[in-house]
């Protein structure tokens, strides 16, 4: 059964899911930055999905993506599935701006977060299920 790991429920904001991942918002207002999940317990690396949830998961990662890059107007979308210190497979969405205080070193690390307070994240979550639309479910 699928759980997700202890350190995405501490770090992360539940957003909503699609067909295969949960979409996940990290708690970090430095950047617009969000996470995908798939649902499957125990996987750690995308071929270990079978070819159609990689697929799936492909075609999720690609709309968030186009979306983010719309609604946030990036100068870049970093993608990543490290999973270094979190095994559980999962892959970072940053959207980034050559004016970002990171840029152009990785984010990992750079500054502490700070969190969203509530009308910031209002108003993220508003816009983020607005763009995505019928794509993104509401969490129960």
């Amino acid at each position: 059964m699928f759980e997700l790991h202890p350190r995405l429920q501490q770090d992360c904001i539940a957003l909503g899911r699609f067909s295969l991942c949960r979409l996940l918002l990290m708690n970090d207002s430095h950047y617009p930055w969000f996470i995908l999940v798939p649902e499957r317990a125990g996987v750690t690396e995308i071929f270990q999905l079978p070819a159609a949830e990689q697929q799936q998961l492909l075609q999720e990662s690609s709309l968030l993506a186009q979306t983010l890059a719309t609604v946030f107007t990036a100068d870049k979308m970093n993608i990543a599935a490290i999973g270094n210190l979190v095994p559980q497979l999962h892959v970072h969405h940053v959207v980034r701006y050559k004016t970002d205080a990171a840029w152009p070193a990785p984010v990992w690390g750079f500054t502490g977060p700070t969190p969203y307070d509530k009308q910031a994240l209002a108003i993220l979550q508003i816009r983020v299920a607005s763009a995505l639309g019928d794509a993104l479910c509401r969490l129960p």
